[in-house]
């Protein structure tokens, strides 16, 4: 495959991809997360994704099952590409993954090495190949009023010039992924159907938040 790949829809992702279980990491289509990688079993998982289609699952273990060093996962993750990849000189990749699509486990796969694989299904998120796709049923008001509640409440420094700049689809994700909201919340804003929802899901989380009273430390710096 390329180095500079295109999906434009689900059959062009593959079906059997590599999962990397991270809590609180959320990943969205067109997003960018920045990973540090040291554990050998991660670095043979980066190896052999930069060997064939440069693809890793993002997924989140799910807190009702049991721990380990193979928890049980969410039924559901998104599938990223490596965009950017550097090696340190005390063996580790600083790679950075692009978010292409969500996708739905239907299997995991036998172990047959050191990290995890499942057989997914990209079908019910056809919406995530359309950029900016449902960015006009959003509350993009009631999206940044929360933002300055929880800035304000929290002595936060925020790049407002660049907020104002964003558009829906980039503010209303880049929010969700770098909010320090739990497992849970991160897993409903993954798995809400749209885009309208996922930026109501991220109001409600917030404003529930600034009612507890204090939330926790923020890396919307």
């Amino acid at each position: 495959m390329s180095t500079h790949a295109s999906y434009k829809g689900p059959a062009d992702c593959p079906a059997v991809i590599p999962v990397f279980p991270l809590s609180g990491a959320l990943l969205l289509p067109r997003g960018q997360m920045p990973l540090n990688i040291f554990e050998p079993r991660y670095l043979a998982m980066v190896d052999d994704a930069m060997r064939t289609d440069r693809i890793i699952g993002m997924i989140q273990p799910d807190p009702e099952g049991s721990g380990g060093s193979n928890p049980k996962l969410y039924r559901v993750g998104c599938a990223g590409r490596v965009t950017q990849y550097a090696e340190t000189g005390d063996g580790r990749y600083l790679i950075s993954l692009t978010g292409v699509t969500r996708f739905r486990v239907e299997s995991e796969l036998a172990s047959i090495g050191p990290y995890r694989r499942c057989h997914v299904s990209y079908d019910e998120f056809a919406v995530d190949f359309e950029p900016r796709a449902g960015e006009e049923q959003v509350d993009r008001e009631g999206v940044l009023k929360a933002l300055r509640d929880f800035v304000e409440s929290n002595d936060l420094k925020v790049d407002w010039a660049g907020i104002d700049e964003a558009p829906d689809e980039a503010l209303v994700n880049a929010l969700c992924m770098m909010s320090p909201f739990g497992v849970r919340e991160k897993q409903a804003m993954l798995e809400a159907p749209d885009l309208k929802t996922r930026a109501e899901i991220l109001i409600a989380v917030t404003q529930m938040e600034l009612v507890r009273g204090s939330g926790p430390e923020s890396p919307l710096q």
